[in-house]
């Protein structure tokens, strides 16, 4: 039995925490608004894993929390309440670990922004909208957490809101994300309508009879549950930043790095993942839309996967990895095997996350230069973050060897390509394919990135940023002088000139609040999959899972049953894609150039990632922004206020002037007035 107590301390906490941070902001203080927050936040995650751990040892059961009657109209009755079973489970272990690392992670990162009490409360805001979300009893529930990590992932990202890239990057994420959220509520609309309730239990219950049924459209029918899901579908594309509603996700990197690490990799993203994995047995009503499920996400895993073997922002290679590996979760939900894409949301929390916040101490280490053309050497300066992202690369690689060992990556990775393989489907080979081709670009841009930031000879003697922030440290800079392009003023780093390093510069490792992240993680990346993968995919799973998705028994006995090679396929692409990146970063660095030089338009397309970004902006930005003038110039300003307020005024000026003629303050002038509206009216009566 899980205690009721627990459930409501661990959603409702962090709420309380972003109250009083948010509200007492510079009142309280830094180290007071922090403390708070974080003590918050860790007391969740301390309360969410023996509620886990209960549903992997079959202790636990599904429960249900009621809060409080939420709404009533008519016949639509919405109840708050908190549902806990082992798909939320494993949602709260996710969430709050995550946030809880973050929040600490913060402490060091963030030390030097004079802004703090809100970024805290901002993060816990969050924290509290994410577990709104995956407690949801209901649809408008789920919607209201939905919305909620919509709204504080724009005060996140646009956090330093005096930098212009980073108010631009939260607008672009606010508005690619209502565009999902219009398929979204459509969908919720729509299911209302067919199941006379918003009830998610009800709902799953009642779809298997819903199967097969049309609903006139338009002089045509179509299938009912197939318009739902793919409805439902298109809010889990804008949220989880799927081909097409994706081009949000690289930008929201203009946010600070806790903000990528929490928002980006581990939860908010996987929010999409986690509603259609809920909504499963909805999903498995028609086969049409677990189609359009596997091929969007196929197409996301190998198309972000090639931008990220170009990009030379660090924030950005990752960015686009998390873009890759959402994608691998998609397909696993399309093919059946929703089981096997929650294991990867699992895992992929934990050396994403790592990744991110390794990123952010190499970041913070290097004067919050982000371009990895500006790095190098930096294994024997900051080792302790070297081996953490070593940890995270090997997970999401997936190094390790069949039926021994393996890192994170290697189970829950290679599970999907087994599903989608063992699937037999035409969309499920296609998943399958381009999972394997992702894999091995997957492999390269990762190893890319651990060489060119931790190998080779050190290149900071080419960063302007670099140059800049010694020269401040020094005293010899202008400290008022506008930040570097691209960085944000409050940004800084400390600084260490007093090293032997290039051009009299040092790199430093980051601070104990940032390394004990780091270090927590590092086992999260390492064992993780180990020591779950029976729980996840087993095909026992259904103890496990007591109900809670709706998974293909033919799928999930095949996926244990595919032939040899499958299972080693991924294994033989991470090693192609470590000896591609070796050649061309350590043992031969001058290939890469001659590479690019000769496939130039290929390069030139991949690095302007699709050119995704200009083609909206030339169908959908320019045509927005041009129909606004003519509604503001023609409508507004030519119209309305021409005939409006402007043409009122105009009027009242003109009747003005011809009543102060008529006012001359002659007693004989009033009088012949008097005498004319008297014949006036006279006339008037007679005509009549």
């Amino acid at each position: 039995m899980i205690p009721v107590n627990s459930i409501l301390a661990i959603v409702f906490l962090p709420l309380l925490a972003a109250i009083v941070a948010g509200l007492g902001n510079r009142m309280l203080g830094n180290t007071v608004a922090k403390s708070i927050t974080t003590g918050a936040l860790f007391l969740s995650c301390a309360l969410s894993w023996p509620v886990f751990l209960s549903f992997v040892s079959g202790t636990a059961h599904e429960h249900v929390t009621p809060v409080l009657l939420w709404m009533q109209s008519g016949s639509l009755t919405i109840d708050w309440a908190l549902r806990v079973d082992t798909l939320t489970a494993i949602m709260l272990v996710v969430i709050t670990t995550v946030s809880a690392l973050v929040h600490l992670y913060s402490w060091g990162y963030m030390e030097e922004d004079p802004d703090q009490p809100r970024f805290f409360a901002y993060l816990s805001l969050f924290t509290f909208a994410m577990l709104m979300l995956v407690t949801a009893d209901n649809l408008v529930q789920m919607f209201f957490g939905w919305e909620g990590v919509g709204l504080a992932s724009y005060l996140l990202i646009g956090f330093w809101f005096r930098k212009p890239s980073a108010s631009a990057a939260a607008i672009k994420a606010f508005v690619v994300n209502r565009v999902g959220d219009l398929g979204f509520m459509l969908g919720i609309f729509g299911t209302y309508l067919v199941f006379g309730t918003v009830s998610i239990p009800e709902i799953l219950q009642a779809a298997p009879s819903m199967a097969g049924t049309t609903i006139g459209f338009l002089g045509s029918r179509w299938d009912v549950m197939t318009i739902l899901c793919i409805l439902l579908f298109i809010g889990a594309m804008g949220k989880s930043a799927q081909l097409g509603l994706h081009t949000w996700l690289p930008d929201a990197m203009e946010g600070p790095t806790p903000v990528s690490a929490l928002i980006h990799a581990a939860t908010m993203v996987t929010a999409g993942v986690f509603m259609v994995c809920r909504l499963s047995p909805m999903f498995a009503t028609s086969e049409t839309a677990m189609t359009v499920v596997t091929y969007v996400g196929a197409a996301t895993c190998f198309f972000a996967a090639t931008i990220g073997t170009t990009q030379w922002d660090i924030k950005r290679v990752i960015a686009y990895s998390t873009c890759s590996q959402l994608g691998y979760m998609f397909v696993a939900a399309g093919v059946g095997a929703p089981g096997a894409a929650m294991f990867h949301l699992f895992t992929h929390a934990f050396f994403k996350a790592l990744l991110f916040l390794g990123a952010g101490s190499v970041i913070h280490a290097m004067h919050h230069e982000q371009d990895m053309r500006y790095y190098g050497g930096l294994r024997k300066h900051i080792p302790l973050t070297y081996w953490a992202m070593m940890a995270g690369t090997l997970a999401i690689t997936g190094v390790g060897i069949v039926d021994v060992f393996g890192f994170a990556g290697f189970y829950s990775k290679d599970s999907i390509l087994e599903a989608a393989y063992a699937s037999g489907t035409s969309a499920g080979m296609f998943g399958f394919w381009a999972g394997i081709t992702a894999a091995l670009l997957t492999s390269f841009y990762s190893w890319r990135l651990v060489f060119l930031t931790f190998h080779g000879k050190p290149r900071w003697d080419q960063s302007e940023h670099i140059q800049h922030a010694v020269h401040d440290v020094h005293g010899h800079g202008d400290h008022d002088a506008p930040a570097h392009e691209g960085h944000d003023d409050h940004d800084h780093a400390h600084h260490d000139a007093h090293g032997d390093g290039t051009a009299g510069y040092h790199p430093h490792e980051s601070p104990l609040p940032m390394l004990v992240p780091l270090g927590v993680l590092t086992l999260g990346a390492i064992f993780t999959g180990f020591v779950f993968h029976h729980s996840f995919i087993s095909e026992g799973e259904g103890h496990f899972w007591q109900n809670a998705i709706a998974f293909s028994e033919h799928t999930l006995h095949a996926m244990h049953e595919v032939p040899l090679w499958v299972k080693w396929a991924p294994f033989a692409v991470m090693i192609t894609g470590l000896l591609i990146a070796w050649n061309n970063y350590l043992r031969n660095p001058k290939a890469p150039a001659a590479f690019v030089e000769q496939f130039s338009v290929v390069h030139k397309f991949v690095f302007n990632k699709w050119y995704f970004d200009e083609l909206y902006n030339f169908l959908f930005v320019r045509p927005a922004f041009w129909l606004g003038k003519v509604f503001w110039k023609q409508g507004d300003v030519g119209l309305i206020d021409r005939f409006g307020p402007n043409g009122a005024a105009w009027l009242v000026a003109r009747t003005a002037g011809v009543a102060q003629k008529v006012q001359t303050g002659y007693l004989y002038s009033y009088a012949l007035i008097m005498l004319l509206g008297l014949v006036a009216a006279i006339s008037w009566v007679m005509v009549g």
